[in-house]
């Protein structure tokens, strides 16, 4: 339990905010608020708990932790000298954070009731005090706007890593796979060449090895077209023509086609030579494997690259506002796979451009974009997207046939702060960015909502109007 400490004018004298005070208002401040002492490792503050007192540190300190699933995180600590709690005109209501005393700690309080007959008191201070509130207010802006961009980052990062991790893989795999092909291809060819082929049944082989692959067939008809070619397989002395009629089903090679290069080639030579053609079209095979992969992560590239305008000076310049929008799905197509989102488009094809800023907007369309996502069914989920021209505006809509935003919380979705989510899973800043984003381009930010279904509507001013 904390101990009531007297306190005297060269106690007060050591916090920032009361530095030269005149004496009357030091003595005011000895009158009317105390003096507490706390042990080391003492709890200050619960979460939850009213918020009451104006706090300053003369010694010690207040370590402030935040509690999550059983944790207890540290976020922000009050050192000597600094002034914390309520102050003048805070709107501040309960405790949000649990704080310790770090060593033994003296702290100066005053409760919030005496504010009105302090600012009668000292005009000066509470200046001072309101000064404080308002840094410190920018400063827990800026920190969860920073953590805000954070998540999204570490959400498109985690999105981007498995997108890239899937072709990545796919390339290692045609990599190992070539390395055993061409391993074996001396043997198979040195084998092929010592029964020594006709030139022409050779052009008739390599012909085959250039096929066009064919059309995909039913899984049925492929088992039972598979049977059949590696029975005529073994038939022309190939031991494991179940191993090699997969890859002539891929390319396109038939049966017939076969039986007309095996009547131009020696029996015994017919075992090498469907060996080496095999290896051959698999090769190929694998060879498109790997550009297809490649162009895979090629395109991740010039998504992220359009995405975050890595290439552009980030000021304001002629925007198309679809490009935009795809972009962004583009970065957030593994959180829509995920929850198997249909998404549907109904873009206007002569859609005037804005002038805006790229990078600022599409955090706007990933912040809707990503609410909306939270907020569908785990299947059945739907989002589209419309844009229109409406006099000098352009409209970017964004609907969703999620749960609905509650009647009693629409009113503040777009206060600052003001979050419906669990914690430590938003802050409530999103959608406050993303209308302060949309203003600074002269537009506006509306919302409508309903179960079942939410609309989000951005006003763009069209370039030039």
């Amino acid at each position: 339990m904390p101990t009531t400490t007297a306190l005297t004018p060269a106690d007060l004298a050591t916090i920032t905010a009361f530095a030269g005070l005149p004496a009357d208002t030091v003595a005011w401040l000895l009158a009317h608020g105390e003096g507490r002492t706390y042990a080391a490792g003492e709890t200050i503050f619960e979460p939850g708990t009213p918020a009451e007192f104006m706090t300053a540190v003369l010694r010690g300190g207040i370590q402030f932790y935040a509690q999550q699933g059983g944790q207890r995180d540290p976020i922000f600590r009050v050192e000597t000298g600094q002034v914390s709690g309520v102050l003048p005109y805070s709107r501040l209501r309960e405790i949000k954070a649990q704080g310790v005393a770090a060593g033994e700690t003296v702290l100066y309080l005053l409760h919030r009731d005496l504010f009105p007959a302090l600012e009668d008191s000292s005009p000066e201070l509470v200046q001072r005090l309101v000064a404080i509130m308002n840094d410190r207010s920018r400063d827990q802006v800026r920190a969860q706007e920073r953590d805000d961009k954070l998540r999204a980052l570490g959400k498109l990062s985690a999105g981007l890593a498995h997108e890239l991790n899937n072709p990545a893989a796919a390339i290692a795999r045609a990599a190992e796979a070539l390395a055993k092909r061409a391993a074996a291809k001396p043997a198979l060819f040195v084998e092929l060449v010592g029964h020594c082929p006709s030139p022409e049944a050779m052009r008739s082989l390599t012909g085959l090895a250039v096929a066009t692959p064919a059309a995909p067939l039913s899984a049925l008809a492929r088992a039972d077209a598979e049977d059949e070619l590696a029975t005529w397989l073994e038939t022309q002395g190939a031991a494991d023509g179940y191993c090699l009629a997969p890859a002539f089903l891929e390319a396109g090679v038939t049966t017939e086609a076969l039986a007309a290069t095996a009547a131009l080639l020696p029996p015994a030579a017919r075992p090498a030579a469907f060996a080496w053609l095999e290896g051959q079209l698999t090769t190929m095979q694998l060879v498109r494997d790997v550009q297809e992969a490649g162009g895979r992560i090629s395109k991740l590239v010039a998504d992220v690259k359009t995405y975050s305008h890595m290439d552009r000076a980030g000021g304001f310049e002629p925007l198309d506002v679809t490009a935009g929008l795809e972009s962004t799905l583009n970065m957030l197509g593994f959180l829509l796979r995920q929850k198997n989102v249909k998404v549907s488009r109904d873009y206007r094809a002569d859609l005037p451009r804005i002038r805006g800023r790229v990078s600022s907007l599409n955090q706007v369309w990933t912040n809707l974009l990503d609410n909306a996502i939270d907020a569908l069914p785990a299947q059945g989920g739907e989002i589209t997207l419309r844009t229109l021209r409406e006099g000098d505006f352009v409209r970017v809509f964004l609907v969703d046939n999620g749960s609905g935003i509650p009647t009693d919380v629409l009113p503040h979705i777009f206060e600052p702060f003001y979050t419906t989510k669990q914690a430590g899973d938003g802050s409530g800043l999103g959608l406050d960015i993303a209308q302060q984003i949309i203003r600074q381009h002269d537009g506006r930010l509306e919302v409508q909502s309903r179960p079942g279904r939410t609309e989000f509507c951005a006003w763009l001013p069209v370039m030039g109007s």
